[in-house]
């Protein structure tokens, strides 16, 4: 192969790569040589020396050597062969499920036998089940040179097809070939004690003899530091890019409605807090200018996102455009459509809400209405950006619990409004509250709000966790709170992420409940009722028609009862931090004191317990965000990875948040002094961002 462009080169022209393996390669990322080099392994196993079989215990990964003294095929409901070797110091049983009569036939005693694999007890003492082995005299040919890389694989491909893909491309990663091109100057590589890119490559892909296992593992280690700065330059000068495209465009200039905003104020009812009043004129500012918004409001549950949009839509009607309002669930979205309704209704502007459940002449009514300008103020859920959806004017729009909805919707949503270099301002609103090294990162070419205070005369909510046993108490505790005239939840959680399954274990629920307390009003909400029969249930809870009311985590957002103070969320141990936070976040709305109880399934794993014991001890959602990051990692905090959501190759949040603080200097530092690297160093990280960084 010609050592100029190898790196550019398909996989296909390696030796053992043709097409067909090439095609599932492309499944995980890798269509060139380049990507290959970057596909980096996950661990890495130790077969440098041999371990006596006296000194290995269960759950070790080792490898050893011994002369078989016992061979046998066990005859149950399956067939399995046995085959024990001993080397004096010890035994070590292997076990095959699955074997072949050549195989029988080659395991004979007293052969010498060589394996790696895992151990574990067994029935008879120790064993290992399937390893990696070879029969030979000479029990060091299976020894290696230096620790054996484990990548990440597809269906088809081997870790030894892998491994010697690579070693036909690693004798060119070498600092003297110059063909790997080092994009970070020499200075920040200096200042930062990073290796060369070349370098680190090798490293990781074909580590020094004397390294260990749990020293390569170590995520902190100058190799991964060296290609986690890059990826996360990659990441920031991409969005960095995004965030000046979208300054390039027009958007359109909204005018103040003086005394219809005064209006409006006064026809709520209740005072705004200083924290919403702040939020409110960021948002205005923006819209006062040509350059079209993307600001994220941030804030705990309950503390007044929807109504600081409220605000901006008027300012967007009263300046002659539409308004799209995006919800991520029919309840959330029927929520929002109902308190735009009662607010903008004193003021003639038109709420109508979509939803891909309106069928027939009434669907196209309101179709109708948003092309013709009539409907002003457009709420509904994922419907807003189906294509016969027509906007006569957007200008603005009002994305809710963003991060839920796949980058591919909020872009045709945006394109909806969006004439030549014309595009409609965008809010987004987030109640979970994201961390703040995620928010440098994901978020770095929006404006970011705070709504950093609650309304005032909120009592903080009690959580207690209690387990399953106790089941029988807290059904008790029910039946005593509803005689104080006051109404609880019930939340049904399962791991499968199924509405099938958690409508079913609602339904059971219910059902149960019913026959437990029958003097009790129990209501019961989930995702496969129809809009009409959510919003009549939810109508009769607020109307405290009902005492209880039973329902899956589609209540998470939105739900908002005063008289509700008491939350019984089931089998909690299996939610996120974030998400029990929201869901405690329904209570705790009225001026009494209020109680979240957290049941749990016995015993709780370390992690479990932990975030629960957190939970406790804090109501504050930004505390509980960075707990979660901890815990869990960013993926399971943002929720799933959509196209064109951030994931990271090499970065781990938590251990380089000391270089995720660094970027933004380091990023202007590159900017002054090599502005050409930037393009190279998207390219070489990220792929299809493009126009996704738009939303």
């Amino acid at each position: 192969m010609d050592a100029v462009d190898i790196f550019s080169q398909p996989v296909e022209t390696l030796i053992g790569i043709g097409p067909q393996i090439a095609k599932r390669l492309n499944k995980i990322g890798i269509f060139n040589c380049h990507d290959l080099l970057f596909h980096l392994p996950v661990r890495y196993e130790d077969r440098t020396r041999l371990h006596a079989l006296g000194s290995v215990e269960d759950g070790d990964s080792v490898l050893v050597t011994g002369s078989i003294i016992l061979t046998d095929i066990l005859v149950r409901k399956r067939s399995m062969l046995l085959c024990r070797i001993s080397d004096g110091t010890g035994f070590l049983t292997l076990r095959f499920f699955h074997f072949s009569s050549q195989q029988h036939q080659q395991l004979i005693v007293g052969k010498q036998l060589s394996c790696f694999g895992e151990v574990r007890m067994g029935y008879d003492g120790l064993e290992m089940v399937h390893p990696e082995y070879r029969v030979a005299r000479d029990p060091t040919l299976m020894i290696e040179p230096c620790l054996t890389p484990i990548y990440p694989l597809t269906e088809g491909v081997s870790q030894s097809l892998l491994r010697k893909a690579l070693k036909q491309v690693l004798p060119f990663c070498d600092d003297t070939h110059g063909l790997l091109k080092e994009w970070l100057p020499m200075s920040i590589r200096k200042q930062l004690m990073l290796p060369t890119l070349a370098g680190s490559l090798k490293t990781l892909h074909a580590p020094d003899p004397t390294l260990t296992s749990s020293t390569m593992m170590a995520r902190a280690r100058p190799e991964f530091k060296r290609l986690a700065t890059e990826e996360l330059l990659a990441h920031h000068f991409s969005r960095m890019q995004a965030r000046n495209n979208v300054r390039l465009a027009t958007a359109p200039v909204f005018s103040e409605p003086l005394e219809m905003s005064k209006r409006f104020t006064k026809s709520l009812g209740f005072s705004l807090t200083r924290a919403q009043h702040r939020v409110i004129k960021e948002i205005t500012d923006d819209c006062k200018v040509a350059i079209p918004m993307m600001r994220l409001v941030q804030g705990d549950v309950g503390c007044g996102k929807t109504i600081v949009s409220a605000y901006s839509a008027l300012w967007a009607v009263y300046s002659g455009y539409q308004v799209g309002v995006m919800a991520p669930t029919e309840l959330l979205a029927e929520q929002h459509f109902s308190n735009f309704k009662q607010w903008f209704e004193p003021f003639d502007i038109q709420v109508c809400f979509l939803s891909s459940k309106i069928k027939g002449q009434a669907r196209l009514d309101k179709l109708v209405d948003i092309k013709t300008g009539s409907a002003q103020v457009i709420v509904g859920t994922h419907a807003l950006f189906q294509v016969n959806v027509e906007f006569k004017r957007l200008g603005l729009i009002v994305i809710d619990e963003q991060h839920r909805f796949g980058v591919n919707q909020r872009l045709v949503l945006k394109n909806k409004g969006q004439v030549g270099d014309f595009k409609p301002h965008q809010l987004m609103m987030s109640a979970t509250p994201i961390p703040r090294t995620l928010a440098m990162l994901r978020y770095s070419d929006l404006d970011i709000s705070v709504i950093d205070e609650l309304p005032p005369g909120r009592t903080p909510i009690i959580t207690r966790a209690l387990p399953a046993q106790k089941r029988a108490q807290i059904i008790s505790r029910i039946m005593g709170w509803v005689k104080q005239r006051k109404q609880a939840y019930w939340v049904c959680t399962l791991i499968e992420e199924s509405d099938i399954l958690q409508c079913e274990a609602a339904e059971k629920t219910w059902a149960t409940l019913k026959t437990l307390l029958p003097e009790v009003k129990i209501g019961l909400v989930h995702g496969r009722l129809k809009a009409a029969e959510k919003m009549q249930i939810m109508a009769d809870f607020k109307q405290h028609k009902i005492d209880l009311l039973v329902a899956t985590t589609v209540i998470e957002v939105g739900v908002d009862v005063a008289n509700a103070g008491l939350m019984v969320i089931e089998n909690s141990e299996r939610l996120g931090l974030s998400q029990l936070h929201q869901l405690r976040g329904r209570v705790g709305r009225g001026k009494e004191e209020s109680f979240c109880i957290l049941m749990y399934q016995s015993p709780l794993s370390k992690v479990a317990r932990e975030r629960l014991r957190i939970l406790r001890e804090t109501t504050d959602g930004f505390i509980l965000a960075d707990k979660d990051l901890e815990l869990r990692g960013a993926g399971d905090v943002l929720g799933t990875r959509q196209t064109g959501e951030m994931a990271f190759k090499v970065a781990d949040l938590s251990l380089h948040q000391e270089l995720i603080d660094q970027v933004p200097a380091i990023a202007e530092m590159i900017n002054k002094e090599a502005p050409e690297v930037i393009e190279p160093i998207i390219d070489r990280w990220l792929s299809a961002v493009g126009q996704y960084a738009e939303v």
